[in-house]
């Protein structure tokens, strides 16, 4: 996770990382947490985003803060389908615990709080779990995806166990190999239920292989295409997405070749791909590279991508900073329907506030740092 970076904290990371963690609150309630450093995705040819542990893609963690849109929702097409996805009402669900919320309600006098409560914490985001642990996962999972079926409204998850996940980087971790990953996926699959929900899968997993030998890519691509057909018999109304890295990183040819030996071109086992998860690539930007990848990807015509616009507002540093760089701001609001061909949503996957590593230790809230991203 050390080149430009992509997702999480250094493209995987830690840093914004919701993870179903019990800390305080007990083990079966999801909350946005700390795994080992914020996640961060560092990607080779692209600016390492200050998501997770280290920016690579740096990703957000799983907050809870933020109301969900009222946009109606482009819902998932069956496995196997050409038809175009219909629009739904449904809206994105806004978990009701995170590290941005319990700032704002234990400093309701700061200055600052206003702002980071109207901009940040009143809008969905991603919970993430990225913390192994088998035998509660199912619990946390359900504690989300109930919640967000209770109010009619799409939770977005992001499982982020795999072995060797950001390379030894800041947000290294997960599950100790790929048997014990097949058994968590399993188990994360067991807790979500059966009203819509998005999974983004991995961040890092694919874009950030390169540590890994060809037997070894092999072995966790041929994991990552399990999951995803695992998830998506679980419940048919996920919709599975793939790390395609950031527009920075990889050729768009290149990220489809390794795509598609992940199971992303597979309609039984995904619904598209995803992008800037941790990173500050401008929308524009990865709404054309997401399109060039689709259709290297030649899969079906139900595939999609969504973006990680919760930092991208000012787009990438031109130095390539990828910890919690000065000058970002926070981008697109999160929504289900954003009116551009084959991109099905704006996710905010890394939570704004949530250091890369240098505001803060990697996945922890910087009440300055969200500041900055949220002030006009």
């Amino acid at each position: 996770m050390v080149a430009a970076a992509s997702v999480v904290v250094a493209v995987g990371t830690a840093t914004g990382i919701l993870s179903a963690l019990d800390d305080r609150h007990g083990s079966d309630e999801a909350r946005p947490g700390l795994v080992s450093g914020s996640p961060s995705r560092s990607s080779p040819s692209a600016v390492p985003s200050a998501s997770r542990p280290a920016p690579r893609s740096a990703s957000p963690s799983a907050s809870a803060s933020a109301k969900p849109s009222a946009s109606p929702s482009p819902r998932r097409a069956s496995a196997g389908s050409a038809k175009p996805r219909p629009s739904t009402a449904t809206r994105l669900y806004r978990h009701p615990d995170s590290q941005v919320l319990d700032w704002v309600q234990d400093h309701p006098s700061d200055r600052r709080a206003g702002v980071i409560a109207a901009r940040i914490a009143d809008r969905p985001a991603a919970v993430w779990f990225a913390d192994y642990t088998p035998a509660t996962i199912a619990s946390r999972v359900r504690a989300v995806t109930s919640g967000g079926a209770a109010q009619g409204r799409v939770p977005v998850l992001v499982p982020y166990a795999i072995p060797d996940r950001d390379c030894g980087g800041a947000s290294q971790g997960g599950a100790p190999d790929l048997g014990a990953y097949d058994a968590w996926i399993d188990r994360f699959a067991a807790g979500l239920g059966s009203a819509e929900v998005v999974v983004v899968l991995e961040p890092d997993s694919i874009a950030q292989s390169d540590c890994l030998s060809d037997g070894g890519r092999a072995d966790r691509f041929a994991s990552l295409a399990r999951a995803g057909r695992v998830l998506k018999a679980a419940n048919p109304e996920a919709r599975v997405y793939y790390d395609a890295g950031h527009s920075g990183w990889r050729p768009a040819a290149e990220q489809a070749a390794l795509l598609k030996q992940a199971g992303a071109a597979s309609a039984a086992s995904s619904d598209g791909i995803f992008s800037n998860v941790s990173n500050f690539h401008t929308t524009s930007a990865e709404t054309a590279y997401d399109r060039r990848v689709l259709d290297a990807l030649a899969g079906p015509s139900t595939l999609g991508a969504v973006i990680d616009t919760s930092r991208n507002g000012n787009g990438a540093p031109p130095d390539g900073e990828w910890c919690d760089p000065a000058g970002r701001k926070i981008g697109r609001p999160p929504t289900l329907n954003t009116g551009e061909a084959r991109i099905d949503a704006y996710l905010w996957v890394k939570l704004p506030g949530e250091s890369d590593g240098c505001r803060g230790a990697p996945g922890t809230f910087s009440p300055s740092y969200a500041y900055d991203l949220a002030s006009p």
